[in-house]
């Protein structure tokens, strides 16, 4: 079988995980590689996630770095095992990568933790809102690009329709809320749609206003997905050309830090409800 030529994320996160248990152990991927039956480039796609491997072998690797995170190891197993084609796929070769990165780690997350500067988390976006801020781009984007875009977001807030959706608190600047893409009459319906999507039971609005004092400089736009384990857990960091996936010990730590001061900063629950109806009424 040819090595993966576009492994998901998902995939290249299981290889990262074997990486991660192979260098603890002071293990060569040459050396992995023999108890295979194979060599150290065997090893290389796998921790690539260029080839796959089965939860067997995940085992047997686990047993020979002396690995004792028995959750982990479980959890890396039911990675490998998998086999669904997740939605996103079919948008494969018309989006780039990214897009279907953040979608499949949302499917597969146990909890979102968001924050946004520059406009309304794009899970919580409604149809209008996201064409608008999608054809705002220059150059323009292809009318089939367009579309594309604009369908895989809605698709995203299926994961809401779930029998156990996934926790989420959403921490938005007032900033955010206060753009306006496309028209007041576009940014009206998105503010009321985020009041309405504030009282689903698994989500949490949280509003950063202007006024608070001590606001986090150092804060960019994130989206933190909590894993079946804390070790699993994934940051996707959100900017104007490309989002890249995290998932280094430390920074997930520091991130976890960050959105803990930001909810600090932020209106209650109660309390943010009110201010976006206030926003309503303004617009």
């Amino acid at each position: 079988m040819p090595p993966r030529s576009n492994p998901t994320a998902r995939q290249a996160r299981l290889g990262t995980e074997l990486r991660k248990l192979r260098e603890a152990a002071g293990m060569s991927a040459r050396e992995a590689g023999g108890l295979l039956g194979g060599g150290a480039a065997q090893i290389s796609h796998i921790e690539a996630g260029r080839w796959g491997v089965s939860a067997e072998r995940v085992r047997r690797l686990a047993t020979y770095y002396k690995a004792d995170n028995a959750r982990l190891i479980d959890e890396l197993c039911t990675m490998a095992d998998e086999r669904v084609r997740g939605w996103w796929e079919k948008y494969r070769g018309i989006l780039t990568p990214g897009f279907l990165d953040v979608s499949e780690l949302e499917y597969h997350a146990r909890g979102l933790h968001l924050f946004q500067t520059n406009y309304v988390p794009g899970i919580f976006q409604i149809e209008e809102y996201a064409r608008a801020l999608f054809g705002s781009g220059v150059p323009p984007l292809p009318e089939r690009e367009l579309n594309a875009r604009v369908e895989h977001r809605m698709q995203r807030r299926d994961i809401y329709s779930r029998k156990t959706p996934p926790e989420t608190v959403a921490i938005v600047h007032e900033a955010a809320l206060r753009m306006c893409y496309g028209s007041r009459g576009v940014q009206r319906a998105q503010l009321k749609f985020l009041a309405e999507a504030a009282e689903w039971p698994s989500v949490t609005l949280r509003v950063v206003p202007f006024g608070i004092e001590h606001l986090v400089g150092t804060a960019q736009s994130m989206l933190y997905a909590l894993g079946p384990i804390p070790e699993l857990d994934t940051v996707q960091i959100d900017n104007a050309f490309r989002g890249g996936l995290i998932s280094a010990n430390a920074l997930l730590s520091m991130y976890a830090k960050l959105f803990h001061v930001l909810a600090e900063t932020a209106l209650s629950g109660d309390d943010s409800k009110k201010y976006i109806q206030q926003m309503i009424q303004e617009t």
